[in-house]
């Protein structure tokens, strides 16, 4: 495919999170699935992105079961793509890269797509909480605990050999 990094080393979920999903196209072609895409040709015409690269992107994201095809039509053979539960778990990474792009790329500008809390009918602000006690997190009430013997992302993601 490519890839110009490799994370087979490193003993961090990031990494190995970047295995998955850290290919230029990936989280564009997840954000459109959250958005109803699901056929090549939709993706293709709303990315612009090559038909190739594209196959490759749906391919690796099958092979991680963030994705599932499923056929719908015979002939010819075509397959549409949904999310996993796996897939849809990405969805406050999505939420929190949009936020971050909006306040320190664009900074004050319109990005053109602004995400709407329904509930409260305010502009969305995503915030990180624990799962456990509901408290909003901040980076330094976060330890990391690093085990002697952690595996890498090798270990745990074996690289695909090439064709």
């Amino acid at each position: 495919m490519g890839r110009t990094a490799d994370y087979s080393r490193q003993s961090c979920s990031i990494a190995a999170t970047l295995e998955v999903i850290g290919d230029p196209w990936t989280l564009l072609v997840i954000r459109d699935a959250f958005n109803g895409v699901s056929r090549f040709e939709q993706w293709q015409e709303r990315l612009g992105v090559a038909r190739n690269v594209l196959a490759s992107r749906l391919k690796t994201l099958v092979q991680h079961g963030v994705l599932e095809p499923r056929a719908y039509s015979q002939r010819p053979p075509r397959n549409e793509y949904v999310l996993t539960a796996k897939g849809k778990d990405l969805y406050a990474v999505l939420v929190t890269l949009h936020s971050w792009g909006e306040k320190h790329v664009y900074g004050g500008a319109d990005s053109g797509v602004t995400m709407t809390h329904k509930t409260c009918g305010e502009r969305l602000q995503p915030r990180i909480a624990c799962g456990c006690c509901g408290e909003m997190v901040k980076p330094r009430e976060v330890q990391l605990d690093w085990a002697a013997d952690r595996p890498t992302v090798g270990d745990v993601m074996p690289r695909e050999e090439a064709a």
